[in-house]
């Protein structure tokens, strides 16, 4: 598309608005200036600012904005001043702000990672399904796993358009279709199946993810055709199209004689580690060939977004490198480092008592730092890790 509906992205906690246009993140000014300089008025500052440039460098900072519409606070869109990632960075040069370094980080991120998926479309689901594959799932519950995403996505399209706005509003919905499919909300289930942290859909067996995409599928279809615009009449649909998987579900488990509910769950049940030692190796062979590749092209996007793609690999390396240490000596903490093409990255493992263990890494490209955390909760026989996450810092 064109352009694309009106995005959230959080920074720091603050709301950033982004929007798609011409195949790339253009963000909202206003929103970055209140992100940055936690102003009251963000719009007079945005005005004195562009003012301040040109009268001390003779730039306009608005010369390579876009005005586009975003949805406002009140629900309606309104012409908003937007600037993509390469005029975003020039701008925030221009604001005093300590956050303005992590905010180039995080932009960086933000760009690149976006720019990437819309060269090669299928690249987000491609990283799925080789995590999935890492955890040791068979390519046909793969299969169920993506459609059940691709379904879900869809939902959650078609529930925005009905004027679905708030998580705590999607959490309610399907809530609704899980309790008239299964007879419990996504909480309950959870519990049911010993589940903490964990994704409830990545412990659900061929045919729990069935229903749920009936579940959610038949949803999406009342709602194209109803047109719900309240959110009461959402919580009805969701509730109609729950009934429709539920009815299938009762009369699925009289054919088969068994509930389809199941209390197993992919940790219990050792069907899969999230990491294995096997894979380690391989994956920081990836990561490394993935850098050098990434010093010899050409890319497309700045040169700030390029290091950053560098470092979160390099933040990524290291943290296999410690993984590594573990499984060679399961006692192992310490720190580490490694220094890979224009690059270097560290890393630090310590315990949390029994078999617990945090890895921290960072990977710095010049001024760009990219962490990763990394929580384990079982290093024997077999690694697993529980998080695996990118932080804007420890």
């Amino acid at each position: 598309m064109f352009m694309e509906t009106t995005k959230i992205a959080l920074f720091k906690g603050k709301k950033v608005r982004r929007i798609i246009y011409i195949n790339e993140w253009w963000f909202s000014v206003v929103d970055v200036v209140e992100a940055l300089t936690d102003s009251i008025n963000p719009n007079d500052y945005w005005y004195r600012m562009k003012v301040r440039v040109k009268s001390e460098d003779g730039i306009e900072l608005s010369t390579n904005c876009r005005q586009l519409k975003l949805i406002s606070s009140d629900g309606k869109k309104y012409e908003t001043d937007c600037a993509n990632t390469e005029t975003m960075f020039r701008i925030v040069q221009s604001i005093p702000s300590p956050k303005a370094e992590p905010f180039k980080r995080w932009l960086a991120k933000v760009g690149y990672e976006r720019i990437q998926e819309i060269e090669d479309p299928e690249l987000a689901t491609k990283r799925t399904r080789m995590l999935y594959k890492l955890k040791g799932y068979s390519e046909s519950w793969i299969e169920k796993r993506m459609r059940g995403i691709a379904i879900r996505e869809e939902l959650t399209d078609e529930w925005q358009k009905r004027g679905v706005r708030e998580q705590r509003d999607y959490e309610i919905l399907t809530a609704e279709i899980s309790k008239a499919t299964f007879g419990m909300t996504p909480s309950e289930y959870k519990k049911f199946k010993e589940l903490k942290r964990e994704n409830l859909r990545d412990h659900m067996d061929d045919l729990e993810l069935i229903f749920t995409m009936l579940g959610e599928r038949v949803t999406t279809e009342i709602s194209q055709s109803e047109k719900p615009d309240t959110f009461p009449k959402n919580q009805s649909v969701a509730q109609r199209g729950g009934n429709v998987a539920g009815n299938a579900r009762k009369e699925a488990e009289k054919e088969i004689g068994r509930s389809v509910i199941s209390k197993s769950n992919y940790l219990k049940d050792g069907y899969i580690a999230l990491i294995t030692v096997l894979v380690i190796g391989a994956v920081g062979v990836a990561v490394a060939v993935s850098l050098l590749l990434l010093g010899l092209s050409s890319s497309r996007t700045s040169f700030a977004l390029e290091q950053s793609n560098q470092a979160k690999a390099l933040a990524n390396a290291c943290s296999e490198e410690a993984l590594q240490q573990i499984r060679d000596s399961t006692p192992f903490t310490g720190t580490g480092n490694l220094s890979l093409g224009q690059g270097t990255c560290t890393y630090t493992v310590t315990s949390q008592g029994g078999q617990n263990r945090t890895i921290t890494s960072s990977g710095t490209v010049g001024t760009i730092v990219r962490k990763v955390k990394i929580i384990l909760d079982t290093i024997t026989p077999n690694i697993n890790v529980t998080s695996w996450q990118e932080l804007a810092d420890f």
